[in-house]
């Protein structure tokens, strides 16, 4: 789905400027339909690329980061390569890998790229989703790509690398959870960042009513009504983030079409949550409403 956002004119003109006008690596082009909380955030995200920024998209899980770096790769109309990083992440999932072929029946090695070294060779975007989910000393590596230099010394070719235009990294940071670490002050100052809040009111109720099966606008409304007592709940340290998650609800409010809202709201809300304590408040405030 695409949405027509209400941009400025001079934001209209920068990214008309700036949009990719090459028919390859279609596929990666990916699709839109984030609805922002407000306007800005999506007028920010291009002001910074088209200037050759790069951006942190920062918030809770499920609030529609990873939405929006599709939507944006979609608005410039530029591919974009991505990386989901863990502990597990190192150079060769970055860079690329060397590897055995065959050339005119001669065994020989070849160097298979990496989303990192893809990116920067094609100029197109890269999204870098949990970037504090990677080990501290993986992540150095991208810091001459990330700053004006906008190179990189390959570790397995020796290459010096240097982007082509139009590279741009998107990443996204979930902070606070299990298994992350503070972002390095040195690669977090190499973005713009941009906070990234639940989607609440009237554009969460279009996103469920564009984004489910769901069409009941009782139920539509009761199901924004659950995510503003679940991300109040948050905020008040009663529940994690999993629960307010704008994913999750969606999931909920399609299950609704084939089973109770009650029933739906167990399975992709509350039964995911750790702790018994969390479960039960949740299905308390759904008891409230369906």
């Amino acid at each position: 789905m695409n949405t027509n956002y209400d941009l400025p004119e001079n934001i209209k003109e920068l990214l008309q400027a700036t949009k990719r006008n090459d028919d390859t690596l279609q596929d990666l082009i990916r699709q839109g339909g984030y609805v922002p909380p407000h306007i800005d955030l999506v007028i920010d995200a291009i002001s910074a690329l088209s200037m050759g920024k790069n951006i942190l998209l920062k918030g809770p899980t499920g609030a529609g980061k990873t939405k929006f770096a599709e939507t944006l790769s979609n608005l410039f109309q530029q591919p974009m390569y991505s990386i989901n990083c863990s502990v597990d992440l190192d150079a060769e999932s970055l860079m690329g890998f060397k590897t055995l072929g065959y050339e005119n029946n001669k065994q020989m090695i070849e160097f298979v790229p990496g989303p990192v070294t893809s990116a920067m060779n094609h100029g197109t975007f890269l999204y870098i989703d949990e970037i504090n989910m990677a080990k501290p000393e993986t992540l150095p590596l991208l810091n001459g790509v990330l700053d004006y230099r906008r190179t990189v010394t390959n570790p397995f070719t020796n290459e010096i690398m240097t982007a082509e235009a139009g590279f741009n990294v998107i990443a996204a940071i979930n902070e606070g959870y299990v298994g992350t670490v503070p972002l390095n002050e040195a690669l977090k100052n190499r973005f713009i960042v941009i906070d990234v809040p639940y989607l609440e009111g009237e554009q969460l109720k279009q996103l469920i009513q564009t984004n489910t099966r769901l069409t009941n606008e009782t139920t539509i409304d009761l199901f924004a009504k659950l995510s503003a007592d679940l991300i109040q709940a948050v905020y008040q340290g009663k529940l994690s983030e999993d629960a307010a998650s704008i994913r999750a609800l969606l999931d909920a409010c399609d299950l609704s079409t084939a089973i109770p809202a009650k029933r739906a709201v167990i399975r992709a809300i509350a039964d995911k949550l750790e702790e018994e304590r969390e479960r039960e408040f949740v299905n308390n405030i759904a008891d409230t409403l369906f």
